[in-house]
């Protein structure tokens, strides 16, 4: 527990801020699923489409902090490579 005034302070914006990163973190793992979806489907032109506001949103919540870099470039990577396959074989 919190006893001096600085330390309440920085719980109560832990709390904020949690609630920001989760809906971002949640955000960033709809978009994946998206491509997934598509790359499931077989439809070469909406995973592209897909892939596109995923690496945006993946980057974006690396550059706030939300997910390290490397899990980040890790996962773009291989969905990237997994869609690359999608358009080879259609």
């Amino acid at each position: 527990m919190a006893n001096t005034k600085s330390a309440k302070k920085a719980n109560r914006v832990i709390g904020r801020r949690t609630v920001v990163n989760k809906a971002r973190r949640t955000g960033m793992r709809s978009t994946w699923r998206g491509v997934e979806e598509a790359i499931v489907a077989g439809d070469p032109k909406k995973a592209e489409e897909a892939l596109r506001k995923a690496e945006s949103a993946t980057m974006k919540a690396v550059s706030k902090g939300v997910v390290h870099k490397n899990l980040g470039a890790r996962k773009v990577s291989r969905l990237a490579s997994r869609v690359a396959a999608l358009s080879k074989t259609s």
